[in-house]
Formats: C-alpha cells, structure tokens, sequence
C-alpha cells in the first residue's frame, strides 16, 4: 500500500508537470510522472505499462479515459476530464 501512496502522490497531488491532453497521451504522461519520481517503468505485454518493484515483482497497469474500461485484468490509471483529476484504481485480489 506504501507504493500506491507514492503513485498518488506522483500522478495526482504533486505531478512534475500538469496532464494536458493536447500536447500528450495519457499513458505517456503517467509513465513520465512515475520515472520522474523513481519508478522502474518497463514494456508489458498484456497491459500499457508494467511497474518493478525492488524485489523483482512486476505490477501491471493500464491507463484510461473513461471509468466504464476498468476491469479486474490489472491495476489502472483513470483519468477524470471533468475534474482533471487521475485516480489509482488496484487491482482486487
């Protein structure tokens, strides 16, 4: 849980840069927020983006626009326009 604290931080309360959808996709700016603040960000095949951890797990995630994709295949990202808020949804075990 400690880790998804540190995501929120880094993707909602205290980006590095703001989320503007002209200029960038989604996906691309949340793995910039990520690696900015120290993440591990690989290529995952079944997912948009994988997470290492320190002892070699692998946390997947895909990003969208639009709460309605979400599902329980993964961890995601979602990002609300009408608030211009992201949210971090875990993946339910």
């Amino acid at each position: 849980m400690q880790m998804l604290r540190v995501m929120e931080e880094a993707i909602i309360t205290k980006p590095p840069i703001p989320h503007e959808p002209h200029k960038h996709s989604l996906k691309a700016w949340v793995m910039y927020c990520l690696r900015e603040r120290g993440f591990k960000v690989i290529y995952a095949q079944n997912a948009d983006f994988a997470i290492e951890t320190k002892g070699k797990e692998k946390l997947y995630f895909k990003v969208s626009n639009n709460k309605d994709d979400v599902d329980n295949s993964c961890s995601w990202i979602v990002w609300d326009s009408a608030t211009k808020i992201a949210s971090v949804i875990p993946l339910k075990s």
